[in-house]
């Protein structure tokens, strides 16, 4: 199997200026670019830049995908809208991790893959980030799910110590739909795991905002803040500006569940979700079963209504295999041994069995040099003289 590749970074906040598309355009000539976006891949060779580099200085997103397994994710935050320590307090291994560079808060998320065995598996980075890239803005509106599933996978990789307890489990981690979803999906977090997690977390629903109380929020702010607002806006600096005042007009930098449940350790959470997985493979396998018997069910019963039928066909069934062999077609062949299968059933239903008997032989005889005919009637089974 070929080497795959692929590299995709987004610039969502601002465009890339002409000098970054130039440095861009000067480490990569295959590579897509625009002012929004690098996108290659690679069937042989590799980037000539570093990842890491690129998006501390260009980039608000990355997602990277190897077909030996290996996926990362990488986003780009404003330090107003996430605090590092907040995020260091979840993402603090070589498999999560968070840092500073310049104003912004950097969150990696890395699954490592391919360990010598040859197991490399078919993938496509094609739009993957496209299904991602909400969570970015998830996580500057104070969403702090995506953090929790870095330390999830951490746990899942064996990078957590078993007795280390896990962080504030954020509100709606039960919910994780589209974007997070995407996520999980990716970075091939156990499901199990991320289901046993969420065990702890509230269902908080989003406060809703009428005109009113933002009007009345908007008219209370300092006049020396509306017209530094009001630059920022016209400079165009800050594309998460709307973002910032939400969470401003809220009076919260994080969603937060109303009560902390008590914290699990790491070795609690991959027991548990260990029985549940062995509780899911049980109860499925009892469905199986169940549907299983109900297929038996309905193919005996169907059974029995298609031999009802034949017997009521009588002579005229033998007449139709006679029929289906004298066209000498492979087709036909194949229906009249169907034919015979059940005509066979029939027999062994009713009894005796002799009668059918003698009719099969008498048709070898009739068709010594059917050859493809007799091959058939000897994969059914059907009479054969003894040798």
């Amino acid at each position: 199997m070929s080497e795959y590749q692929y590299y995709e970074f987004l610039a969502v906040d601002h465009p890339l200026d002409a000098s970054a598309l130039t440095q861009l355009r000067a480490m990569s000539t295959r590579a897509h670019i625009t002012a929004t976006s690098f996108i290659n891949t690679y069937h042989w060779g590799d980037l000539k830049g570093d990842p890491r580099d690129l998006t501390e200085r260009y980039f608000d997103a990355f997602l990277y995908t190897a077909n030996w397994g290996s996926r990362r994710l990488m986003f780009r935050l404003p330090a107003r809208l996430l605090d590092l320590d907040t995020a260091q307090q979840y993402c603090d291994t070589d498999l999560a991790t968070a840092w500073a560079h310049d104003n912004n808060v950097m969150v990696e998320l890395w699954r490592e893959g391919g360990d010598g065995g040859g197991d490399w598996e078919d993938e496509d980075g094609e739009g993957r980030l496209t299904s991602i890239i909400p969570v970015r803005a998830q996580l500057a509106g104070g969403d702090l799910r995506l953090l929790y599933l870095g330390w999830l996978l951490s746990v899942q990789a064996g990078m957590i110590d078993d007795d280390a307890l896990e962080p504030p489990v954020p509100p709606n981690l039960g919910t994780l739909e589209g974007p997070l979803s995407s996520v999980i999906d990716f970075l091939k977090l156990d499901a199990d795991l991320v289901a046993v997690a969420a065990e702890a977390s509230d269902d908080v629903k989003a406060a809703t905002v009428s005109e009113t109380e933002l009007v009345a929020w908007v008219t209370r702010l300092p006049t020396a803040d509306k017209d530094a607002l009001l630059l920022r806006v016209l400079r165009g600096e800050d594309a998460q500006l709307r973002t910032e005042l939400l969470r401003r007009f809220a009076g919260d930098s994080t969603i937060q569940p109303a009560v902390q449940k008590p914290r699990r350790s790491a070795v609690e959470l991959l027991e548990s979700a260990q029985l549940q997985g062995q509780e899911r493979e049980r109860l499925a396998a009892q469905r199986y079963a169940r549907e299983r018997q109900r297929q038996a069910r309905d193919a005996a019963i169907a059974r029995e209504k298609r031999l009802d039928k034949l017997a009521s066909e009588g002579e005229q069934a033998w007449l139709r295999v006679n029929s289906l062999i004298d066209t000498m077609k492979p087709r036909e062949y194949d229906l009249a041994v169907k034919l015979l299968c059940d005509l066979r059933d029939l027999a062994q239903r009713e009894g005796p069995t002799q009668d059918f008997t003698d009719r099969i032989m008498a048709m070898r005889h009739k068709y010594p040099n059917r050859h493809a005919l007799l091959r058939r009637f000897d994969a059914a089974g059907l009479p054969a003289p003894s040798s």
